[in-house]
């Protein structure tokens, strides 16, 4: 455990006060004498100071600076590293509050509802929603709903992420803010259908209607969720029909609503087109902010080239928009696409002297183009220098991309340095591994990740190497 707090010293050195606390929960439960704790087979709800059902230390007595230390920032941060094993979330969650007297925020709460739903755990979350509103502890908010709407409907329980709205009225949360949540919700995870039928068809069934007569659907916001919901879809011609449905309806189309077409029209294969409904705002007057030509850059780049991009983003500046850290990453990917390296890694070094420091898309752009693995494995190390974290697909990808190339070695590294960031793997980092090693003929260390896998609660991929091993093992014991 120690290379890992080391890591997070490494990490955190720009955020001391952060750091501190961390380091305190982290030192306070991994040098307790009951370290490795072996979780109980169901999870306990509620804590109990008497006898405590967290695998987490039990201290009753918290000194004062213990007490003090953790701030909402810190066990956001603590739940954000147990995000891929909610037993463990949950212990933790639990543990702070009842052994080190930690009040919880909605922001807290919010994180473990996600982390929740994340596993599918719904009866949990509700139960310990209501706890924090009994306890007096916190209230749910619009983004409480907004993590449950998101995880109903990425799991595609529809008729549930609308209970869910109609239950939000227990905590006067249920108004046109919930409403358009919940439509985002659906056109976010591609039940775009679901998301018309409740706005302009009102075809739930009587126990719903009286629900949603009562907001107003006909605004450009809804209309503009339904379009970005299409493009999720990639139903390019829904996309055109209901574009053109809008001006049959007499519907305002705002600067959002040109970004979403201009998308559209990039992804569609189509980036001329971007191009020319870029220059009919510019006709019609309305003034593009940065979103709006970070999405025109990408088009002129892609059907005229880089540099008539670069010309575009010097216009942009010379008007008095100021380039983000998405304008530059655009260019970026652009150079990064046509081999051209150098010119990269110049764009690379001016995003800070713009004060627009690089983040984790910026290194991607290059992880997605370059073929070398030491090239690759020295830009990650340089981003871990220059304090950017890697996410979890950030080493998913990387994984994969090793694996292709028959790559054993890099992937372990990536794999321990997830370890030594405090990042739990979760499925799709075990099933990239798990394939890797079947790949080199490493059954009995894949059998070993994919048991670990499931002991988590996480669902490894079905594979016939592991299962004719199994039932070779099975008929051997008979």
């Amino acid at each position: 455990m120690l290379p890992s707090i080391i890591s997070k010293l490494h990490y955190f050195r720009s955020h001391r006060s952060i750091l501190l606390s961390k380091l305190q929960i982290l030192l306070l439960y991994h040098t307790s004498p009951r370290s490795n704790p072996q979780f109980p087979h169901r999870v306990s709800l509620h804590p109990s100071r008497t006898q405590p059902t967290t695998s987490f230390p039990g201290n009753p007595s918290p000194t004062h600076f213990e007490k003090s230390i953790f701030e909402t920032e810190t066990v956001l941060e603590t739940l954000n590293s147990y995000a891929n094993d909610w037993k463990l979330a949950l212990e933790f969650f639990n543990w702070v509050e009842s052994e080190c007297e930690f009040r919880h925020t909605a922001h807290t709460l919010n994180r473990i509802v996600d982390i929740l739903g994340k596993f599918f755990e719904f009866e949990i979350a509700w139960e310990l929603i209501e706890r924090m509103r009994i306890n007096g502890c916190c209230l749910p908010d619009h983004t409480t709903f907004r993590v449950l709407f998101n995880r109903y409907v990425s799991a595609h329980l529809i008729k549930e992420a609308i209970d869910a709205f109609v239950r939000s009225n227990d905590y006067n949360l249920r108004d046109e803010v919930s409403f358009s949540n919940l439509i985002d919700a659906l056109c976010e995870y591609k039940h775009v259908i679901e998301a018309e039928e409740l706005c302009f068809k009102k075809s739930w069934g009587d126990q719903y209607r009286d629900v949603l007569l009562c907001f107003n659907v006909e605004n450009t916001k809804i209309y503009n969720m339904i379009l970005r919901g299409w493009f999720k879809m990639e139903w390019w011609r829904k996309c055109r029909e209901f574009w053109e449905e809008m001006d049959k309806r007499g519907v305002e189309k705002d600067l959002y609503s040109y970004s979403i077409y201009m998308d559209i029209q990039n992804k569609s294969g189509k980036p001329w087109k971007a191009v020319k409904l870029y220059k009919e705002m510019r006709k019609k007057g309305i003034e593009l902010d940065v979103v709006a030509y970070n999405t025109v850059i990408r088009g002129i780049g892609i059907s005229e080239g880089v540099d008539v991009a670069v010309r575009l983003y010097k216009e942009m500046a010379e008007l008095g928009c100021s380039p983000n850290v998405v304008t530059f990453n655009t260019i970026l990917k652009l150079l990064c696409e046509n081999g051209r390296y150098r010119e990269a890694h110049r764009v690379l070094d001016l995003m800070t002297r713009k004060g627009c420091p690089p983040n984790i898309v910026t290194y991607h752009c290059f992880f997605t183009c370059l073929e070398k693995p030491r090239e690759i494995l020295r830009y990650f190390d340089g981003m871990l220098d220059s304090g950017v974290r890697p996410r979890m697909d950030t080493y998913v990808m990387l994984m994969r991309k090793f694996g292709r190339w028959g790559f054993l070695r890099p992937v372990f590294i990536l794999w321990d340095k997830m370890a030594l960031h405090g990042l739990s793997p979760n499925e799709c980092a075990y099933n990239a591994l798990i394939d890797v090693l079947l790949q080199k003929g490493l059954v009995d260390m894949a059998r070993k990740y994919d048991e670990e896998m499931f002991s988590k609660g996480l669902s490894p991929k079905p594979r016939a190497e592991l299962q004719t091993k199994m039932a070779d093992e099975g008929s051997g014991d008979g």
